[in-house]
């Protein structure tokens, strides 16, 4: 397993493969990342963006790999991108999509609360950074119930720990308004101090995520986790976005979830064509539907002997190999249905697509 912005083995085994087939590419493109290209070179554009299948991003969750390839200027005159994500969640000949806002604009912070340090039997004498970053971490559990309308709002506060630390969220549930999807979470998965049991750390270092499902909402809690209450110690707030950069929402375009319906309706089935609910994940795809016309959706990978699957964010994650050749056949669908259905003086009336499996 190769760390972002590391993958050069696996780089190199995907060059390898397209060398075989007789695919040209550019390499390298945002360090280590691959752009493969098949067809005459001249419009239509359609690119597919399959973690590794011909448009090869790389440092998908944190890094904002897709957003650097972007910045290269590798979509320049792309038409349409399509990418998906396995799920264990449905079954596998089925897929699942959202035309509504599907995954979360994202963020990271991490602060660093500053005191004076002191020893455990005399508290007094020191300005006391854990006891200021667990106020901070309150006031972010309440901020969002405290901040929203309540009339507009409920709250679900979870908070669990383990003897090896504690995990702290808060969630804000907003209703529908004028179509738009409001949901909040803050996460605070990070509070580290240093030094011996029986010291109060000179700074304690707390953060993690904040996810929004609209642009309003994200800035609201970005402003509010800078505000957040210090108890007598002085606290900087770090975004990092050079390194961490803040994930657009994830809103599928209009057009091309007509085409996927019509596409997946003809593979697959009107039965097999599922409602994906809204999550608070985050996908740096969002970088490139944001910039180009973009669809996301989900493919199933649970069999039918109902074999409970770990999630695919799991450590014993296991691909079912199984769904490879669903995904790989849907995709080249959405691409030559594209290519058949958006060319000057295209008729697909008379062609046939249910064969494709």
């Amino acid at each position: 397993c190769e760390l972002g912005y590391q993958e050069y083995e696996t780089s190199k085994l995907i060059r390898n493969e397209l060398d075989k087939m007789g695919i040209e590419y550019i390499y390298p493109v945002a360090v280590t990342g691959v752009v493969g290209y098949v067809g005459s070179g001249g419009p239509l554009f359609v690119a597919i963006r399959d973690d590794m299948d011909l448009y090869f991003t790389l440092n998908i969750l944190l890094g904002g790999g897709a957003k650097r390839m972007l910045g290269e200027g590798i979509l320049k005159n792309v038409d349409a991108i399509f990418g998906l994500h396995v799920s264990v969640k449905f079954p596998i000949g089925a897929v699942a999509r959202r035309s509504d806002p599907l995954l979360a604009t994202n963020g990271f912070f991490e602060a660093v609360i500053n005191g004076k340090g002191g020893h455990a039997a005399i508290p007094h004498h020191a300005v006391d950074t854990v006891i200021a970053a667990s106020n901070i971490i309150i006031s972010l559990q309440s901020l969002v119930s405290r901040e929203a309308d309540p009339l507009e709002s409920w709250v679900y506060i979870q908070s669990n720990s383990d003897r090896f630390g504690y995990h702290f969220s808060v969630q804000n549930f907003l209703v529908d308004i004028d179509n738009e999807l409001y949901l909040q979470v803050v996460t605070v998965a990070k509070f580290q101090g240093r030094g011996a049991f029986n010291v109060i750390p000179d700074d304690v270092t707390i953060g993690r995520t904040f996810r929004a499902f609209s642009k309003e909402g994200f800035a609201k809690l970005k402003h509010w986790i800078e505000e957040a209450g210090v108890h007598r110690c002085n606290a900087s707030v770090d975004f990092n976005e050079s390194e961490t950069p803040m994930y657009p929402l994830m809103v599928n375009n209009k057009d091309l979830h007509g085409h996927f319906q019509k596409v997946a309706s003809d593979m697959l089935g009107a039965k097999n064509i599922l409602e994906a609910a809204s999550v608070m994940g985050t996908e740096d795809f969002a970088f490139l539907a944001e910039a180009i016309p973009g669809y996301f959706f989900f493919t199933g990978m649970q069999n039918e002997n109902g074999e409970k699957l770990v999630s695919v964010h799991s450590p014993y994650y296991r691909v079912n190999e199984d769904v490879l050749p669903y995904g790989v056949a849907f995709h080249a669908s959405l691409v030559t249905r594209y290519f058949l259905e958006y060319a000057v003086g295209s008729n697909t009336e008379n062609v046939g697509f249910h064969e494709e499996l």
